[in-house]
């Protein structure tokens, strides 16, 4: 059975096939490599940058690839058939972010230079005692004179080790509860007196994208670098935008549960029980029909949401929606294929072993989906 986007075009293919090239010339042979020092190289970003890995879908006019969600999408696919996690997504949250609330020189300055991989950018919210619940976070960021002095801790930083652009959020007044007194603040990291990034965190999966800590211990930042006209809108920036990231994760998500079924069904075909292929079973087909209906519709789900975001009709609910259903379909299905797999799924060597453990972490973050049920409910 063939299926293609429908949003797929003539221009997004040679894409793909610009994309595909790379990641096999450049990524795939370094993979054992950047699981080994937990993280990927330095030189990656800007040789990602060179090829237009990187800000695909912002407008050319600061330096991006001017195409949509649609070219974010194949990146993220391409990643994703090709079992390399190289956190570009968020890299592109963090311009998106400074699209839509920068003022016009931040764009200038910060997203040609985050195209060319120049700058590397992480999302900087998570804290050892504030996850999914922004609210609770800790660090703050002192208004002092033309500075802002920030202090606190993030944990879970994705790109944090090489990370040279921060979307920081803070506390920008400590004396209103609430949401309003969260603010958005950009970190050039560079030599920034203060700032310490920790060692890199030994993940159960994932194990090729840096994850760290980061530590502001009297940091100063230029009051400029204020994303948004005003302190006291970062919480309401983050909804805005986190749909971005969530289904960015969708699209991993789906992709993964493909390629589980695409390298399941091929094993099964050659592995041999009881004199016969393991396809052979009633078992294994039925398990693996299971599998490639749940994909299909979760591809389909996925399609009308990515067309839904580029017209700009996604609500945050149904972006919700989509990270929730599609990662735990992606955990069900993987989980399935290494099964299907016996002892060598449980091998790190196979790539189906590295799927089960890198897919879980993609029900936690960017809002784990036990808190997402609450978003959906509260539209109930």
């Amino acid at each position: 059975m063939f299926y293609e986007s429908p949003w797929m075009s003539d221009e997004l293919r040679i894409f793909r096939s610009t994309i595909r090239k790379f990641i096999q010339a450049e990524f795939i042979p370094r993979q054992a490599h950047w699981r080994q020092q937990l993280g990927p190289d330095a030189e990656a970003w800007p040789k990602a940058g060179a090829v237009g890995l990187l800000l695909s879908d912002v407008p050319a006019e600061y330096g991006g690839g001017g195409g949509t969600f649609a070219h974010e999408s194949v990146v993220v696919e391409e990643l994703g058939q090709a079992g390399v996690h190289f956190a570009s997504f968020i890299h592109d949250s963090v311009a998106h972010y400074i699209l839509a609330y920068g003022r016009e020189e931040q764009k200038r300055d910060w997203l040609p230079r985050m195209a060319r991989g120049e700058l590397v950018g992480a999302i900087a919210m998570s804290e050892p005692s504030a996850g999914s619940d922004l609210q609770g976070i800790k660090t703050t960021a002192r208004r002092d004179g033309d500075h802002y002095v920030i202090n606190g801790s993030k944990t879970f930083i994705t790109n944090g080790t090489h990370a040279s652009l921060i979307c920081l959020a803070a506390k920008t007044d400590v004396s209103v509860t609430g949401p309003r007194n969260t603010s958005l603040i950009i970190l050039e990291a560079g030599d920034l007196r203060g700032y310490r990034v920790g060692r890199p965190l030994d993940k159960v999966g994932m194990r090729t994208e840096d994850t760290c800590e980061l530590f502001f211990d009297d940091v100063r930042v230029p009051a400029a670098n204020l994303l948004g006209p005003a302190e006291g809108r970062g919480f309401f920036q983050i909804m805005q935008k986190m749909s971005y990231e969530r289904l960015a994760i969708g699209v991993a998500a789906v992709t993964t549960a493909e390629r589980a079924v695409a390298i399941t069904t091929r094993h099964v075909k050659e592995r041999m029980a009881f004199g016969a292929p393991l396809i052979d079973l009633q078992n294994t087909r039925f398990k693996l029909s299971e599998c490639k209906t749940e994909a299909h519709v979760a591809r389909v789900f996925l399609d009308h949401c990515i067309e839904r975001f580029i017209e700009g009709q996604l609500d945050d609910v149904a972006a919700a929606m989509a990270k929730y259903w599609l990662t735990d379909c992606e955990c069900r299905i993987v989980d399935e294929c290494l099964q299907l797999h016996g002892g060598y799924g449980y091998l790190t060597e196979y790539p189906i072993a590295r799927m089960w453990t890198d897919s879980r972490v993609h029900r936690i973050y960017a809002g784990a989906n036990e808190i997402l049920k609450e978003l959906i409910a509260s539209s109930l």
